[in-house]
Order: C-alpha cells, then structure tokens, then sequence
C-alpha cells in the first residue's frame, strides 16, 4: 500500500530517485536549497521506502510551480504520479485565495506531455500563449 507524506523528504532520497531517473546531478547544498525552500513537498511511500515525490515551488499567491515529479521507474504506470500529482494540485487549490486565480504550471519531460493532459494541464504554444522556455545557467 502507497503511502503519502508531506514534507519528510531527506536530501538523500531526493539525490537518490533523481538519479534513478537520470536526471542532472545536483549538489548536496542544492538539494538541501531546493527543498528547503520548497512550498510543499510530497513524497509516496511503500514499505517505508521512497518510490515518488513531487514539490510545489513558486510565491503561494499568484504561481505555483510543480517541480520534480519523480517516480521510481520499477512502480510507473502504476497510478502513483497521478496520486502525488493529485496530493500537490490539492496543496495549491487551498492556497488559493476566494474569488481569485492561481495558476499551476510545470515543464515536464519530453514524452510525459499526455500524461499532464489527461489531468487537465494544456500543452505551450497555444493560440494565446507562447512557448515555455527555459535557460540553464
């Protein structure tokens, strides 16, 4: 059974299901950073071990962001990005002040666009939106 926790994340697991999903290689002090400072970061569990995570990023009041939305490649297509998924759009829907907007956006990896779809993210460039862009520094 999947369970999820919401900040208990420690830098370890987090280099450690990044890796396992060849993403870039941070440094520990950029771990610690990144979820320090993040607005919300959940993580599921079975058996007491990590198997995904997803942090919230962003001001709190006008964007958010969904960031590292990681799932152990031994438990994907199994449901548990839809959970964490799920848990953080949550996280943000009570963030958001009455009779106001927010908006969620995220980058995802290249080939995972209809799985964002299907949870009612749309995909950049649109007839009034412009592409997103990124810039590695």
């Amino acid at each position: 059974m999947i369970t999820i926790k919401t900040n208990t994340i420690d830098v370890q697991d987090y280099l450690s299901i990044r890796a396992k999903v060849g993403w870039k290689e941070l440094l520990v002090t950029q771990a610690e950073k990144a979820l320090e400072h993040s607005l919300c970061v959940v993580g599921a569990y079975e058996d007491g071990r990590l198997i995904g995570m997803g942090r919230i990023v962003g001001d709190g009041a006008v964007i958010c962001y969904i960031q590292d939305l990681i799932v152990d490649p031994e438990y994907q297509g199994e449901g548990t990005g839809s959970l964490l998924l799920k848990h953080l759009i949550e996280y943000v829907e009570q963030l958001k002040e009455s009779n106001s907007h927010m908006m969620l956006c995220l980058m995802c990896a290249k080939g995972r666009e209809e799985f964002y779809k299907k949870h009612g993210f749309i995909a950049r460039p649109t007839e009034d939106l412009g592409p997103g862009m990124i810039q590695y520094l």
